[in-house]
């Protein structure tokens, strides 16, 4: 027969009496163990395992004026970055004693502006956001509640609190200016519709102009945009324009289908075609030929994020508001 749940949970006064302790004791126990003799530490913790108690994070939470919560809130986990991000900021908070409370809204804002609501209902200790941008009732809900906040892969001079990332726009000009080192001068761009790949695409378009020179395509493909859509998209580009002798790309899983069909056509890659991919992904060194792209830390992202937040729970305003991790542009074969 299945066992019967209890029909009422099991309170901390419940444990005291199974360990033949006092109530302040496990409660000592559970939140402060090395203040605790090591023969009662143990006899509560068996006692917990004998009834099945469950510690009541929100009402400790209460008590304490700490949930011990961080919320993390990204577009998707689909891409590497991102699951370094993740990490980076996990590590971090485990090690201080924070959960990390992970939600992801896609490329909306205003799915981002919902999510938000209800996180902030479960009263997190701090808040990283992806990007900066937002609808103006976020940022208004984020200000009003006083919860520290930092946004990252961005740099905004007007952050909610605080922002650790880097120029998307700066990477734009970076890659434009290595591929017209390379002599090339017809370019295509292959994108996904999310808002900081369009900065990227701003910026390679502006320095291209600065030397008298214009996109020759552009082609923009469902966020977040994978192999197959680089593929697909590469076909429309090179079939409409096949002067183009160089795509950027606003990821490595764009142009890893770029490069896929470049070769379907028997296009020299880079002799004929140059490809520039971003994020610098484990698979992106291997292909043939190597991508080039631009390396962005994400794990270093992320833990400098919990950081900010831990320093800032624990008293300390001293750490600047807005923190440039910068990227590294990385040649490879593919350019």
């Amino acid at each position: 027969m299945r066992e019967k749940m209890p029909a009422t949970p099991v309170t901390l006064i419940d444990v005291a009496k199974s360990a033949g302790v006092s109530p302040i004791t496990v409660s000592r126990a559970l939140n402060e163990p090395h203040l605790v003799k090591p023969a009662t530490l143990a006899k509560v913790q068996e006692a917990v395992k004998r009834t099945g108690y469950v510690k009541n994070m929100l009402a400790g939470g209460l008590a304490s004026s700490r949930s011990k919560l961080v919320a993390l809130v990204l577009p998707t986990i689909s891409t590497q970055t991102f699951a370094d991000m993740v990490q980076g900021a996990t590590d971090r908070l485990t090690a201080a004693g924070y959960q990390l409370l992970l939600g992801i809204v896609g490329y909306e804002t205003w799915r981002e502006e919902m999510l938000v609501e209800t996180v902030l209902s479960r009263r997190p200790d701090g808040v990283i956001l992806t990007g900066s941008l937002h609808t103006d009732s976020t940022r208004q809900r984020l200000l009003q509640i006083g919860t520290p906040v930092v946004e990252t892969w961005d740099m905004t001079p007007h952050p909610i609190d605080m922002v650790i990332g880097f120029s998307h726009e700066e990477v734009g000009h970076s890659c434009a200016a290595h591929l017209l080192e390379q002599g090339y001068r017809r370019f295509g761009m292959l994108t996904a519709n999310d808002p900081r790949a369009g900065q990227r695409n701003q910026g390679f378009q502006v320095a291209l102009a600065r030397q008298g020179i214009n996109v020759v395509a552009s082609r923009q493909m469902p966020a977040p945009g994978g192999l197959p859509q680089g593929r697909l998209g590469a076909v429309a580009l090179l079939d409409e324009h096949p002067e183009i002798d160089a795509i950027f790309c606003s990821s490595d899983t764009l142009a890893h289908g770029v490069l896929i069909e470049a070769q379907s056509r028997g296009l020299r890659v880079p002799e004929d075609l140059a490809i520039m991919g971003f994020g610098d992904l484990n698979f992106s060194g291997y292909t043939n030929p190597p991508l080039s792209t631009v390396k962005v830390d994400g794990a270093k992202i992320g833990a400098l994020s919990a950081q900010a937040l831990l320093d800032r729970l624990n008293g300390d305003d001293s750490a600047e508001r807005i923190v440039n991790t910068g990227f590294e542009l990385i040649q490879r074969g593919s350019t």
